[in-house]
């Protein structure tokens, strides 16, 4: 295969440059206000709306990649001394959470399947409580239908966004959440930094050599949260990156929705709010269960078992003066269940779709909406 020309590579250079330049006003317009995954869901939603009215959207593979392992680090850096301390305080309640989380993935995924026929994979990955950025890696990687997962997780994070700082406030319990303000990068911080990305990136190179599921991202989260977790790296990745990173993510996300017709977008839709109600009643039954055996604080429960972004619901605790140990114990731990679990079943799951699919035995009914 010949190497594209010089005019090919300048197309290509100007598709990638409108895709980042809209990809950058989308985030920037939801994420300096203060949204909680602003930058991620904001992107998403003006890739999608240029793709949507015809341009040419492009994500570059190898850019995807490096993208992959920035988003690793980022989310790997949320672990804490404290937090996994708290982990092993709260054991009743982190059991409980387990429970609701199974039982929420389970519930969404069989809503999806029954109701809006979708394909197992595409079920699995779009009701998965939590790790939006790891299920669409995850959902690229498959080769899964990436609009009608970033639809179904995008609206679950803006309604949790919106909605749960609105009746908490209602409640009187809360007012509103300043927008995140991160320091700059120290000089001092800059060998620790160089150290995490190095032992990330090697780390994340490994696993996707070995083909472990998602092994780019999450195997730069890996090493990234044993090494913040343990206290021997403090540095994070500059607001700046992590932002990038996540802008940049939402433009791969938001390119795929090219060429999606608008009654499929309702359905999209529909499914989406199906599924987010499924999940609302498990976390509702299961947070009643809790309060009613241990003395906790209802908005805490809420917020703990809330499947949000990590940085809000950490915003909302402190705004509400609660435990910011107990709901980020909380949070961590639904982070890495979701991480550790969902690619091996979606891998589990995508094998035996191919072996179901393979000459002699009969192939399994793809949903009707994808094409």
């Amino acid at each position: 295969m010949s190497a594209p020309s010089v005019s090919d590579r300048f197309v290509i250079l100007r598709h990638l440059t409108e895709t980042l330049v809209i990809a950058a006003a989308g985030g920037s317009a939801l994420g300096l206000v203060g949204v909680p995954a602003g930058w991620l869901s904001g992107s998403i939603l003006a890739v999608a709306a240029a793709s949507l009215a015809g341009r040419p959207m492009l994500i570059p593979t190898l850019l995807m990649r490096a993208i992959f392992v920035l988003i690793g680090i980022s989310l790997g850096a949320v672990v804490t001394p404290e937090t996994l301390h708290g982990m092993a305080t709260y054991p009743v309640s982190i059991v409980v959470l387990l429970l609701a989380m199974t039982f929420i993935s389970i519930g969404g995924a069989g809503y999806l399947r029954l109701v809006h026929q979708w394909g197992n994979v595409d079920a699995y990955l779009a009701a998965a409580p939590g790790g939006m950025s790891q299920v669409l890696a995850l959902g690229a990687e498959l080769g899964g239908d990436l609009r009608a997962i970033a639809i179904v997780q995008s609206i679950r994070v803006v309604v949790i966004a919106v909605g749960l700082p609105a009746g908490l406030s209602l409640l009187g319990l809360v007012g509103h959440v300043p927008p995140r303000v991160t320091g700059a990068l120290s000089l001092a911080a800059v060998d620790e930094l160089a150290i995490l990305v190095a032992a990330s990136s090697v780390v994340a190179i490994i696993a996707y050599r070995i083909r472990f599921p998602g092994g780019l991202l999450f195997g730069a989260m890996l090493i990234s949260a044993v090494l913040h977790g343990s206290g021997l790296i403090h540095a994070v990745m500059p607001w700046w990156v992590a932002n990038t990173a996540m802008v940049a993510m939402g433009a791969v996300t938001g390119s795929r929705f090219a060429n999606t017709p608008p009654r499929l977008l309702l359905n999209f839709v529909a499914a989406a709010f199906g599924s987010f109600a499924v999940a609302v009643i498990i976390a509702a039954v299961f947070a009643a269960i809790l309060i009613s055996m241990l003395s906790l604080r209802v908005a805490e429960v809420m917020i703990a078992f809330a499947p949000g972004s990590v940085d809000a619901m950490m915003l909302l605790a402190l705004a509400l003066n609660l435990d910011p140990v107990y709901v980020g114990a909380h949070h961590l731990t639904r982070i890495f269940f979701v991480s550790l679990t969902m690619p091996l079943v979606a891998r589990r799951t995508a094998r035996a779709l191919k072996i179901s699919s393979e000459p002699g035995k009969l192939p399994l009914k793809r949903p009707p909406f994808q094409d």
